[in-house]
């Protein structure tokens, strides 16, 4: 069971996704990184990214086990508590029927206050039915719930477009996930589609009343951090992006002393 002092985070967290005032992840995958983000001044929160958890573990991440990625969130974890941040940890897509354990185990073991939850079961390589998706998202909120986070946090990932649907179906997707419960919904265009436009990002603000967590193209390319803001999304991540940007900068910095 929760401690009282990480449901305080939890609400803490939750109060941090305001429409037209955004949360701003750095997101992180292991110790070393964590420690970077986590004092700094204007770090509200911490969260992982899968897909660098996966670099990190040595596996990719569609082959990113549960085991894998509760390790590196325990040692996050770790950390997050040190420095009294709140923790969201990238669940993928909730481990099939171990949903409960890795919500649970989630929360017990490396302290997290909410969670990322896929829509496409990696698995079986289909999405689940919004039904099945909604039904999850409600699941995860009350394992939350059950572990005395009554706040516990679901930003719902909805991967619609980027495989092939469209923009009518992310939305009907999203308001059956915040019906359900989800703080926030999570629509990814992905690098090959270039992510989602601005007309989107406003329909999309529209249809969730502002609970939209927004992949940002950064450091430069699309939409910056004031205008996603002025459009009125509640949260802003960016996945990756600064582990490949560190370990592009690692390489450079080796091949100067070696060569």
């Amino acid at each position: 069971m929760a401690s009282k002092g990480l449901s305080e985070l939890a609400t803490a967290f939750r109060r941090l996704h305001r429409p037209g005032s955004p949360l701003v992840l750095a997101n992180v995958y292991d110790v070393v990184s964590a420690k970077a983000v986590a004092p700094l001044p204007s770090c509200q929160a911490l969260a992982t990214a899968s897909y660098a958890v996966a670099l990190a573990a040595g596996t990719s991440d569609d082959d990113l086990t549960l085991e894998q990625n509760l390790a590196a969130a325990r040692l996050i974890g770790k950390v997050a508590a040190e420095h009294n941040k709140p923790l969201t940890v990238d669940l993928q897509d909730g481990y099939g029927n171990k949903l409960e354990e890795a919500v649970r185990l989630a929360i017990i073991d490396a302290g997290a206050v909410g969670i990322n939850l896929e829509d496409y079961d990696r698995e079986r390589k289909r999405f689940y039915t919004v039904d099945e998706a909604a039904a999850r998202v409600k699941a995860a909120v009350e394992i939350g719930a059950k572990q005395g986070l009554p706040d516990f946090v679901v930003n719902a990932r909805c991967d619609t477009l980027v495989q092939g649907g469209d923009i009518d179906e992310a939305v009907e997707r999203g308001r059956k996930y915040l019906a359900a419960g989800a703080t926030t919904v999570f629509v990814w265009g992905g690098g090959k589609r270039g992510g989602i436009s601005r007309a989107e990002v406003e329909k999309l603000v529209t249809a969730f009343g502002g609970r939209l967590n927004v992949s940002l193209k950064w450091p430069s390319g699309g939409l910056t951090i004031s205008e996603l803001a002025g459009i009125g999304v509640a949260r802003i991540s960016v996945g990756p992006t600064i582990m490949l940007l560190a370990m592009a900068e690692y390489e450079r910095q080796a091949k100067q002393l070696l060569g």
